[in-house]
């Protein structure tokens, strides 16, 4: 996707969200759903390890030489996840990230922020410090 098009798709997600924003005026109640949403995608994100099975997570202490430089440090980090989510449990863990991401935006819309501009603001800050991002 080129950037008029991520830019268009900003601008408008942002719009149609405000639109959408009847119920929850309040700053207070869409920081309460954004809570929320959040809390429903790990627990999506869990429900596909203990109820479906989909995904395994084997965690453990990373193995790193004491020679290492910081650039070669990512070769030794893991994610921890083994295995590939099943349809079910992608379809819901995509609904309960696109809830995230609404209430995001309705958060940027109510304090008058730009979802795109914050968005660029992000990309540049992770483009300008590379792997020393540290996030």
């Amino acid at each position: 996707m080129n950037k008029e098009t991520c830019n268009k798709l900003c601008s408008s997600f942002q719009n149609e969200v405000s639109q959408s924003l009847v119920r929850h005026q309040s700053i207070l109640d869409v920081l309460s759903k954004f809570q929320e949403t959040n809390a429903r995608t790990n627990r999506a994100i869990i429900k596909s390890v203990t109820t479906c099975g989909c995904i395994e997570i084997s965690a453990h202490k990373p193995n790193i030489p004491e020679d290492v430089s910081f650039s070669e440090l990512k070769q030794y980090m893991d994610d921890h996840i083994q295995g590939d989510l099943c349809d079910n449990c992608k379809e819901i863990i995509e609904t309960e990230l696109g809830k995230v991401m609404f209430y995001t935006t309705a958060i940027c819309e109510l304090l008058n922020l730009d979802f795109k501009d914050i968005l660029d603001k992000e990309l540049n800050r992770v483009k300008t410090l590379g792997i020393f991002n540290l996030r």
